[in-house]
């Protein structure tokens, strides 16, 4: 059953889950956070690290640290961490793909715990982690602020999290909106509504309500000759964020 209330909204939930069988097709529909991923999980290790203290010279730095990963689609963020050392939980609205998800974790042998459930769920049941991940989701959730306050509820005083989104700017309409789904079709027609696209600024000032203090700000930028992703300051289009809960 896709879970299609509160904060998860219908129209995305059915999208994501009518793709969830190509999550671990590296060149099919999730080509772009396949190749972006290597760069999200260098940003959350380099952070994480440095606001916890870790040893970077450990083989599972994480362990240690309970992390929960929303929206977590296949696993393709989940299963990193899990391999950095950190006990993770994965959910996501979609039942697609939590399925999806779980079977491939255990062809691995990785523990991950996954389950169809909204954060406000999870708040509801008291429950909270040193960190919780909010990775290209914002951008597809029916009420921002409620999702936020939901999310911000399940870090742990002290904890921290993470966020990838866009940034709703004329830059991102032409790149991420009609060059990454008409143009070079990099992304099924549809995949976002850029109106739905978060600045900065917005996501702060949410944040600050929720009791966040923004500890880095970095945009992530494509370079098409070498078809790689890099941190920059041009955080126009996707950015990302780590914030610390006082």
């Amino acid at each position: 059953m896709e879970r299609q209330s509160g904060t998860a909204a219908a129209d995305e939930v059915e999208r994501f889950a009518a793709l969830a069988e190509a999550w671990w097709d590296e060149e099919g529909g999730f080509a772009p956070l396949h190749r972006i991923n290597p760069l999200r999980t260098a940003f959350i290790r380099e952070q994480l690290l440095a606001h916890f203290g870790l040893d970077a010279s450990n083989n599972t730095p994480l362990a240690g640290l309970s992390l929960l990963d929303i929206g977590c689609g296949g696993g393709i963020l989940s299963e990193p961490m899990a391999r950095l050392g950190a006990r993770v939980t994965g959910i996501d609205a979609a039942e697609r793909n939590i399925a999806i998800a779980s079977a491939h974790a255990g062809e691995l042998g990785l523990e991950i715990e996954y389950a169809c459930q909204l954060p406000e769920e999870l708040a509801d049941q008291g429950k909270n982690f040193d960190v919780v991940l909010n990775m290209e989701v914002m951008e597809h959730v029916a009420d921002l602020d409620a999702f936020v306050q939901a999310s911000a509820g399940l870090v742990a005083p002290g904890g921290a999290t993470v966020i990838a989104t866009l940034n709703r700017s004329l830059k991102s309409l032409a790149l991420a909106k009609i060059g990454a789904e008409y143009v070079l079709r990099w992304l099924p027609r549809g995949t976002h509504d850029w109106r739905k696209f978060v600045k900065p600024e917005e996501l702060k000032t949410h944040l600050g309500r929720a009791g966040f203090k923004i500890g880095q700000l970095k945009g992530m930028t494509y370079n098409p000759f070498s078809t790689e992703w890099r941190l920059s300051e041009d955080t126009e289009v996707n950015y990302l964020v780590f914030a610390i809960r006082g």
